[in-house]
């Protein structure tokens, strides 16, 4: 009897650090039931904001856990993004970035972390077009050509609006100035909203403005719609040739939305939430979301992604160096 027990006390026991063993075995965010974190660098009615919380039970479903989105919005997203950086890299909090994630280093003198070193890339999951513009009461034009046409004339005439120094659509803007050869003198404001506020009002001139910005204005007549900034045409307007099909063939800029995590995710979270991404954003409910809003899911893999981020930033600090300007 005593042998019996004996060798019943040591198999309890082995199953127990067998157990133990399988446990530690795991991955650290599947043994745990807390919700994923996306911790967004934007407020509330963002665009990356909608994108995200438009696949919230999607990716809950997908991924495993209940996604819970924080928005912490403050110094053009450095805010958010220190808070993701500082996150342990265990799969449970991630990010939604847009352009201006890779455009900081050139805007700014100091950063409290690298955009490139200190986050791990998971995927481009999305584009949105961006549009020319154009006030027609001030600039009645409908082409490309007749706007360069009369900027060139009267360049000191008109302006061209921001949403502020640095951003992205300053530097869309900025950029179909320098390949047109034109010096339009720019107008930043705090923000998309009151920059498309005072085009419709007259105050400012051109600009380009993102297709769910812009859309409701070009449909009323209040803003007139001279291209599409991006690489093709939109299914929304599909009568809108590109820039880059009215003259400027080297014209190419478009808003995207990365979902990236902190420094040293290990690889087999990444893939696994990469492959919750893809399940999420490709589902029927999502798409039609997603197309509603103007957006292309594109889902980039992670390795394409950290080689996207790397050329994006190259091109946004030639853009800025040849703009002059200056480092805040």
């Amino acid at each position: 009897m005593k042998t019996n027990a004996v060798d019943h006390t040591r198999r309890a026991l082995l199953a127990a650090l067998g157990g133990t063993a399988a446990l530690a075995a795991m991955p650290a965010w599947a043994q745990s039931d807390r919700p994923i974190r996306f911790i967004l660098p934007l407020s509330v009615g963002s665009g990356v904001d909608a994108i995200t919380r438009a696949a919230g039970p999607a990716l809950s479903a997908a991924l495993g856990h209940t996604v819970v989105v924080e928005n912490q919005a403050g110094a053009g997203g450095i805010v958010g993004t220190s808070a993701l950086v500082r996150s342990p890299p265990d799969g449970l909090t991630l990010s939604m970035v847009s352009n201006n994630h890779v455009i900081y280093p050139s805007v700014y003198k100091s950063l409290p972390f690298d955009p490139i070193a200190d986050i791990t890339p998971i995927s481009v999951v999305c584009t949105t077009p961006f549009l020319l513009v154009v006030n027609p009461k001030r600039l009645p034009v409908k082409t490309v050509p007749e706007l360069v046409a009369m900027l060139r004339e009267k360049s000191d005439a008109f302006n061209y609006a921001s949403s502020g120094n640095g951003t992205v659509l300053h530097l869309a803007a900025e950029l179909f100035m320098q390949q047109a050869g034109l010096k339009v003198r720019h107008i930043p404001y705090k923000g998309t909203g009151p920059m498309v506020t005072d085009l419709i009002g007259g105050q400012v001139d051109v600009g380009v403005v993102s297709l769910p910005s812009a859309l409701p204005h070009v449909q009323s007549g209040a803003l007139v719609a001279l291209g599409v900034c991006g690489p093709q045409r939109t299914a929304t307007l599909p009568n809108l040739p590109t820039v880059r099909e009215q003259g400027m063939p080297d014209y190419e800029i478009e808003g995207w939305v990365a979902v990236v995590g902190p420094a040293k995710l290990p690889k087999a979270d990444v893939d696994r939430i990469y492959a919750g991404f893809q399940k999420a954003y490709t589902s029927p409910e999502v798409k039609a979301q997603m197309a509603t809003q103007g957006n292309t899911v594109v889902l980039r893999p992670p390795a394409e992604t950290a080689a996207y981020f790397a050329s994006e930033l190259k091109k946004y600090a030639a853009i800025v160096k040849a703009s002059g300007l200056e480092a805040q």
